[in-house]
């Protein structure tokens, strides 16, 4: 098939009208996808599980063990649709639950990268633009590291950005079907993270304003487009609710105010948080974007500002200003939904800088781009092999590397467990009951009837309960503890199998009970 033919087939039958992609073009695509596929799934393990990683992973165990805890997560007030999709992983993949988890984060980084190619088609900007921020997105830190975590947030951002090209294409066709796709995307997005409804609001209004504003349609016009907005909101609103078969719904919306400050406080101290978040917004893009990769979009200034720009700006800032505003808890997780759109602007300063050298050769504009990658790619090379000197920036290393929450040696005590049993039951205590420990040594003991791991608190002084009343049943017990939160009294003084250091000084203390 001719590739004109290619073209007016994928016109006609997908219903592309004016977006004039072609076939080459798709091909592109897959391309940038296989490569961003690649550099996700390259030692996708190499980094500790950490906290919530387990607490989720752990979730998706249980809920496919048990059907009738399909909704287990709300009981944290937590959307459980991450926990859904990472149940078909567990089957591809059962002897490794991390990597079954952090799978639904690489394929999500893919529908975000696909969202970001296709989003210059819909705002007619050259070809170039697609081609530039996709393979931006292939290798910024902020993208590379969150989409190789089995977090919610990758899927979250996937949501985001699909939900702001489906709300264009409406505004530039007026279709039903095309607001009934929207829908289902902000469903699943409400399915999955609280900020969900920053698009469930801002769809509605870019709908509108990119109707009249972008494609020149008349004001009258306008009550075209209200049949659209509802049928969207009616059917994300709809799947949201299939929640409410959950018996701890309610707990959503209590969970929900842990992490935000009520409107009466925010009102009584705007500028706190909202000024040292917006500080650490800064810090989060200048470590995970990079220098040369933060400073690309100012260069969209040596051509003519339009709407187009300014929808996408609000797209980005409107979240971002009302999180730092409101946010108790801030990381750079958060933010991650905002990633896109930057590095659309990326690539279109990028593109614009090109043209304004005068250059015209590819050759020069990908050079250009392979400096300008640089710091990405040496992030990228301790992520991979030496994650304990990735350059996070100090508050994320504490998290994800150092402190409590990072499981370096979990995976490893979890095998010589595996290996020691015999005819004896193997009880293992850990510090605290909920996170890292136990859940990160749960999720890979699941399947091993002779190994039970049990939570006794911490800080650790003394033999636990627990674990003296197994011991005095014939048991073989151990215990699991970061050396921090270690404090024995003296005469409690447990064999040390193994020391599992941590960066910061820190490490993890796998000890037997005699």
């Amino acid at each position: 098939m001719s590739e004109s033919k290619s073209n007016h087939f994928l016109k006609k039958e997908i219903g592309l009208y004016d977006l004039n992609i072609k076939v080459y073009q798709i091909l592109i695509l897959f391309c940038l996808l296989l490569g961003c596929f690649l550099v996700r799934f390259y030692r996708l393990t190499s980094l500790p599980v950490f906290a919530d990683e387990a607490i989720y992973v752990r979730w998706s165990q249980v809920m496919r063990s048990e059907a009738g805890l399909r909704f287990l997560p709300l009981q944290d007030g937590k959307q459980p649709f991450f926990m859904w999709l990472t149940i078909p992983f567990l089957k591809i993949f059962p002897k490794d639950p991390l990597l079954a988890g952090r799978m639904v984060s690489v394929f999500s980084g893919l529908a975000t990268l696909a969202a970001i190619f296709f989003l210059p088609f819909v705002l007619s900007w050259p070809f170039r633009v697609s081609l530039l921020a996709g393979l931006i997105y292939i290798f910024v830190p902020f993208a590379v590291f969150f989409d190789r975590m089995a977090l919610a947030d990758s899927l979250l951002s996937a949501f985001g950005i699909w939900s702001l090209v489906f709300s264009l294409l409406i505004a530039r066709y007026r279709r039903l079907d095309l607001s009934m796709i929207l829908g289902f995307i902000l469903g699943g997005a409400l399915l999955t993270k609280s900020p969900a409804v920053f698009s469930l609001i801002l769809s509605p209004v870019l709908i509108v304003f990119a109707f009249v504003l972008i494609y020149k349609q008349s004001l009258k016009k306008v009550f075209q487009l209200i049949p659209l907005i509802l049928t969207s909101l009616f059917i994300a609103l709809a799947i949201y609710n299939i929640l409410r078969l959950g018996e701890s719904f309610h707990m959503i919306a209590i969970r929900n105010k842990d992490y935000l400050w009520p409107v009466k406080e925010i009102i009584k101290h705007p500028l706190d948080p909202l000024v040292p978040h917006l500080k650490d917004v800064f810090r989060y893009y200048w470590s995970y974007f990079t220098l040369p990769l933060l400073v690309l979009p100012f260069f969209i200034f040596l051509k003519k500002l339009d709407f187009k720009l300014l929808f996408l700006f609000f797209w980005w800032l409107i979240p971002l200003a009302a999180q730092s505003a409101m946010a108790k808890v801030f990381t750079a997780r958060y933010i991650l939904s905002g990633v896109p759109v930057w590095v659309l602007f990326s690539g279109l300063g990028l593109f614009y800088f090109w043209e304004k050298l005068n250059l015209r050769s590819y050759f020069c504009l990908f050079s250009i781009l392979v400096v300008l990658l640089i710091p990405s790619f040496y992030f990228s090379y301790f992520l991979f092999f030496n994650p304990a000197k990735a350059p996070l920036p100090k508050d994320e290393r504490m998290g994800y590397l150092e402190e409590w929450t990072a499981g370096w040696g979990i995976r490893e005590t979890a095998e010589f467990l595996k290996s020691q049993q015999i005819d004896n039951h193997i009880v293992i205590g850990t510090e605290g009951y909920f996170g890292t420990l136990p859940d990160g040594l749960q999720i890979y003991l699941e399947k091993e009837e002779g190994i039970t791991a049990i939570g006794v608190g911490y800080p650790i002084k003394s033999l636990p309960e627990p674990l003296s009343n197994a011991a005095e049943f014939g048991n073989r017990v151990y215990l699991v503890v970061n050396r921090s939160r270690f404090v024995p009294e003296p005469g409690f003084e447990p064999e040390l199998i193994k020391e599992y250091p941590k960066p910061g000084g820190d490490s993890l203390l796998f000890l037997k009970i005699n």
